[in-house]
């Protein structure tokens, strides 16, 4: 029988095992010193607070715990008297490829960390009042509530809180806070380094000394109430795996759910996410009546980009209507669920034997939006044979010519290795440069390299000539690919499927749960994927695996 999470207190507290964790929830508040029962002062106003529960599971879809959580209504919080400044940084996904990459390189060690209740360590700074949630021993109807002395989940100043007070705790233990993503943190001990990435309450430890990684542990341990999980196995719904190959990064479960909840899971595979001969525009097709469905499905879609560079450019298209889908984009998109079908296994992997140079792609489809007519970039980089980064972007701007919208990706890539570069450093890593950048307009690359054509340019903003700067200064080295081998096309276009096999392979995408077979080759493999649905019913499907082949190739 599927577990149901319940909706309200009244609900919850008639199961044994919900009551329990209700128990623990309001005893580990008190421990915590987070309140103090006072009377209401007259003209304060407090703010609401309720129950929410969760079914954690793991990564094979069995129950971990059952979580419930006292939260207070922050939608009633009112700015100046309740909370001033919200703002909280966390780790950027990116950061987390990087690293990931990196490690995998240098054999790093890389373990995770979850802090328990963490926003209840954040110290407020605000005279906050909270009404007494129910299954609280406290009497009830007194005009008693709650004084916060530390903050709570829901509270909008809870995540800053909660983040000010980590970075004061591990800049006390001689860490330094990056610049290139204030999330990350660093520390040198007799030239070894330790890197520190937080996502909210998960902690990312990395570092090539053990010895360095738990004495951090024991550190966070005593002072704050923190859970080891070991080495990194299942991190904000990404599987990881390792062996002496490298590491594998894959969303099989999250995409296995997907799958289900669409109600896809019994219908046929497809090919390729996106009909190379459609375009979608805004006006075309009847209506959605519920567009919400609509929403929810791109907003899954979107997550799921995050190892799967394949599906990125039909999730930017379908993205630009959920203002007013209709039936045409919805038939769209259940296109990009049946080709999820066929691979839901499909991830990265970064080997051990990459090397830590980066390059990049980058490509544009001039006046390719039948709305707009502005064009759409697309690239991605490369540490090594590693894939970290990608996107695809409408432009801000119309461009008059090709060659104005591939000089207009250009500078978007530059300023994306330059960024890596910056992070790279700070991890330790000294990228050679300059960087190669692979464009496939011979046009664009003339633009960028010769300043005499300011009478086609001079329409062009200050900030596209980036590149042009950047190549001055030696950081980058720009080069021209051919068409056929542009690996960036699969981020500006429908493609084939054949095509679609190509630019894959290029790419480093595989699936990260077939066994690995010698060459840069294709093979079909048939694999039985057990689903977490309520049914329990097996998956079935081919699909075909391609190993990477460097992008230095081209």
């Amino acid at each position: 029988m599927m577990e149901v999470e319940p909706t309200s207190y009244a609900e919850a507290c008639k199961d044994p095992r919900w009551n329990q964790a209700c128990n623990e929830e309001l005893a580990a508040l008190e421990e915590n010193q987070t309140w103090e029962v006072v009377k209401l002062p007259e003209g304060k106003k407090a703010v609401g607070s309720k129950w929410v529960f969760k079914i954690k599971q793991k990564s094979d879809g069995t129950i971990e715990r059952f979580k419930s959580r006292v939260v207070a209504k922050g939608y009633t919080q009112i700015y100046g008297i309740d909370f001033l400044d919200t703002y909280s940084p966390v780790a950027k996904i990116n950061s987390v490829k990087t690293l990931l990459a990196v490690a995998a390189s240098k054999d790093w060690h890389i373990h995770q960390m979850d802090v328990s209740n963490a926003f209840l360590h954040g110290d407020l700074e605000e005279e906050v009042y909270l009404e007494i949630p129910p299954g609280a021993n406290v009497p009830r109807g007194q005009g008693l509530v709650y004084r916060l002395k530390k903050s709570l989940y829901g509270l909008k100043q809870a995540s800053r809180q909660w983040f000010a007070k980590l970075t004061t705790a591990l800049m006390k233990n001689g860490y330094s806070q990056t610049s290139s993503d204030y999330s990350m943190f660093v520390r040198w001990i007799q030239g070894r380094i330790v890197v520190v990435l937080v996502y909210v309450d998960d902690i990312l430890i990395a570092g090539s000394y053990l010895g360095d990684i738990e004495q951090l542990k024991l550190f966070l341990g005593k002072e704050f109430k923190v859970k080891d999980l070991g080495q990194m196995s299942y991190f904000l719904g990404l599987e990881v795996l390792r062996d002496h190959k490298g590491i594998s990064l894959s969303q099989k479960k999250y995409c296995l759910e997907l799958i289900t909840d669409a109600g896809y899971i019994e219908a046929k595979g497809c090919l390729s996410p996106v009909d190379c001969n459609l375009k979608l525009t805004a006006t075309q097709g009847e209506a959605l009546p519920d567009p919400t469905v609509y929403r929810r499905l791109i907003g899954k879609l979107h997550y799921l980009t995050i190892t799967r560079p394949d599906i990125t450019y039909a999730v930017q298209q379908l993205a630009q209507f959920q203002g007013t889908p209709t039936v045409e984009h919805l038939q769209a998109a259940h296109r990009v669920i049946r080709y999820l079908k066929h691979t839901p296994g499909q991830g990265l992997i970064f080997r051990t034997d990459s090397k830590l140079e980066l390059s990049g792609f980058c490509d544009a489809d001039w006046a390719s939006c039948p709305d707009s007519r502005k064009s759409l970039t697309g690239y991605c980089t490369f540490l090594g044979t590693s894939l970290i980064t990608w996107k695809t972007k409408k432009q801000t701007t119309v461009s008059r010519s090709s060659s104005e919208a591939e000089y207009r990706a250009l500078a978007q890539v530059v300023c994306e290795v330059q960024w890596l570069g910056n992070l790279l450093l700070e991890m330790g890593v000294q990228v050679p440069l300059p960087i190669p950048l692979y464009c496939d307009n011979k046009s664009a690359l003339h633009i960028a390299e010769n300043p005499v054509f300011h009478e086609r340019t001079k329409h062009i903003e200050n900030d596209c000539h980036v590149t042009r700067e950047r190549l001055k200064s030696g950081l980058i080295k720009l080069s021209h690919v051919r068409t056929d081998d542009q690996i960036a096309d699969i981020f500006t276009k429908g493609v084939t499927r054949y095509r679609l096999k190509f630019l894959l392979n290029k790419l480093g995408v595989f699936n990260a749960y077939s066994p690995a077979c010698g060459g840069y080759q294709s093979r079909k493999k048939t694999t039985d994927f057990q689903q977490s649905s309520a049914e329990g019913a097996s998956l079935k499907i081919e699909e075909e695996t391609f190993l990477p082949s460097p992008p230095s190739d081209v």
